[in-house]
């Protein structure tokens, strides 16, 4: 299942074919790291299956997932070594090593340490809907989701992304749904739920956390009204999916209400992949829809969105960063 929803709006005129994703994907496949190598990504099976296709489609929906392997040697115990190296140089020449030949001291000892690092793996689940130009990935870290779209834009010609932007902002959203006098000023099929994190925008940055708390009362709305704003906050989405809205449009902590996930009609023995991931894609679609919708739309390109005052909310961008921090997730 995606335990956590980035959206993106795939741009016009990309149309490829199943067939010509498969071809684009096979060079970038997955290999785990060398000895001496401190970082691998590549595209694995998403069944899960070994030399299975690298591009499945289930119901119109296309379905990826990116591999990140990396190892990691403490700092502290390359520092350590080195200074060992550095005291040896000295002794037995008198003389200190400059900024050059320490960092090159340095370089040396983290790749004879790399072969004995552990080897820790990760992955992100890619949802392709075409037929809505919307891209979603099961990543719950801005990082990681750079990462992918590096990886994507690195085999897909003419595919561009941007995020998805509404003409509401997120956290103007959730002040007026905490502020709400009773549950019926909510939107139509989302429920306010009993946990969220507010925090101040003055200097001290204070913030609260409710956790299984009512939060339609007069306690959480001093809060806000004293300038605390909400950064994350619990929803329900009709009856069947539950989440953590952010600030910045992100989905996290999404869990499937009252077994739907496990009302597939397929046995517990046989390959679940097709039938999770048409009730995923099935409820986290309209969902993705409502919310957008309850938003206010999405916003068209050169718009911007009605901030919550007295903060705003800078776009996101979409570019290749560093490290994904996320715990391995699994597909559905």
């Amino acid at each position: 299942m995606f335990k956590n929803v980035m959206v993106y709006r795939i741009g016009e005129g990309f149309a490829p074919e199943l067939t010509d994703v498969q071809v684009a994907l096979e060079p970038m496949q997955f290999v785990e790291c060398g000895a001496s190598q401190e970082k691998s990504v590549g595209w694995i099976p998403p069944r899960g299956q070994a030399h299975g296709p690298l591009v499945e489609s289930v119901a119109g929906q296309w379905i990826m997932k990116l591999m990140v392997e990396s190892k990691a040697v403490p700092g502290n115990v390359v520092r350590r070594k080195a200074d060992e190296r550095i005291a040896e140089i000295e002794a037995a020449t008198g003389r200190k090593p400059g900024k050059k030949e320490k960092r090159d001291l340095m370089d040396d000892i983290l790749l004879s340490l790399l072969p004995q690092a552990f080897a820790r793996q990760s992955t992100v689940t890619v949802w392709m809907d075409l037929d809505n130009r919307r891209l979603v990935l099961n990543a719950g870290s801005q990082g990681k989701a750079d990462e992918v779209m590096s990886a994507l834009m690195n085999v897909m010609a003419g595919l561009s992304v941007s995020l998805i932007q509404t003409l509401t902002s997120p956290q103007a959203a959730m002040t007026q749904w905490l502020l709400a006098a009773t549950p019926d000023e909510w939107p139509g099929d989302l429920t306010v739920e009993r946990e969220t994190v507010l925090k101040s925008t003055g200097e001290d940055a204070a913030s609260v956390r409710f956790t299984r708390h009512h939060l339609a009362n007069d306690d959480v709305r001093k809060h806000v009204l004293e300038g605390k704003l909400p950064t994350q906050l619990a929803l329900s989405w009709d009856g069947r999916v539950a989440f953590v809205l952010t600030e910045t449009l992100q989905l996290k902590k999404v869990q499937y209400l009252d077994g739907v996930m496990d009302d597939s009609g397929t046995d517990k023995n046989e390959d679940r992949f097709d039938a999770d991931v048409a009730l995923a894609t099935g409820l986290l679609g309209p969902l993705i829809d409502s919310l957008i919708e309850a938003l206010g739309g999405e916003m068209a390109l050169g718009e911007g969105s009605t901030p919550a005052a007295p903060s705003t909310t800078a776009k996101p961008t979409v570019g290749p960063t560093s490290k994904a921090s996320d715990d391995n997730d699994p597909p559905f």
